[in-house]
């Protein structure tokens, strides 16, 4: 492991995979550790450099008092500093929306893969609450973590509470409360775009590199449709779907379809 600061002084704790092979950044989604694509990091390190970070205030990076965007995508530009750029750069879930705004921003990325990124464009799940946010705040705010991973998992990911009641008493629920702190980021980082309406035509006009759009088939069909509606944006998107996976995928089943494209870009 090794750490880079970024540009307001926070720590970025990575690892690195492998020592050959062109660079790959890997991006995390809400809640995730770098622990959490661990096996995907190595399963690709037979063909890449992988480099696998913790996103600010989760595993053994710091944080800031204050979150914006921006900080997130210098976070990312200090390791691609640090390693070299141009990289190439895989964001899963919400980690999949920063590496598109990274991108879109000047981000030094040759090649962009992304895996469902929870875009809400229609009607086949219900949008994001408008108070989405504030309200994670002031439940952060008195410290009551339970509530506000309730809120996530039954306004965010849309779940039903009884399936949430389940979820309360296994080993994963007390990783999740350690990170809580976190989803109010992820929730500004989506802001806008998890509201039952189409993804805006311009917003990441800015982003030229090949990009790959992939989802499963057996998981939300509004991933689905939002993976389609995203690779609609533009000839350098490409849009791919692997059968038999959900949000949850399989790194060994992502692994192959992540180094096809890369290498062959």
């Amino acid at each position: 492991m090794f750490t880079v600061l970024s540009s307001d002084g926070t720590s970025v704790a990575c690892e690195r995979y492998g020592g050959s092979g062109p660079a790959l950044v890997l991006v995390g989604g809400t809640l995730m550790p770098r622990a959490r694509h661990a096996p995907l990091a190595l399963a690709l390190s037979q063909d890449f450099t992988v480099y696998n970070y913790d996103r600010r205030g989760r595993g053994d990076s710091g944080d800031h008092p204050r979150y914006d965007v921006r900080r997130e995508i210098d976070d990312l530009d200090a390791l691609i500093e640090h390693v070299g750029g141009p990289v190439l750069l895989f964001g899963m879930s919400s980690g999949a929306v920063l590496a598109l705004e990274a991108v879109s921003r000047g981000s030094e990325v040759s090649a962009l893969a992304l895996y469902e990124p929870p875009f809400v464009v229609d009607g086949s799940r219900p949008p994001l609450p408008a108070d989405y946010v504030s309200r994670l705040d002031a439940l952060l705010a008195r410290g009551d973590t339970e509530a506000a991973l309730t809120h996530f998992l039954t306004a965010g990911l849309a779940m039903p509470p009884a399936a949430v009641d389940g979820m309360r008493h296994t080993p994963v629920w007390a990783a999740w409360q350690s990170v809580a702190h976190t989803l109010p980021y992820d929730g500004r980082l989506m802001a806008g775009l998890m509201s039952g309406l189409p993804l805006p035509r311009d917003r990441w006009s800015g982003v030229t590199v090949p990009v790959l759009v992939a989802h499963g088939d057996a998981g939300e069909a509004s991933m689905a449709r939002a993976a389609r509606e995203l690779a609609s944006h533009g000839d350098n998107y490409t849009l791919r779907t692997l059968p038999g996976q959900t949000h949850d995928v399989d790194p060994h089943a992502l692994a192959p379809v992540l180094t096809a494209f890369f290498t062959g870009v």
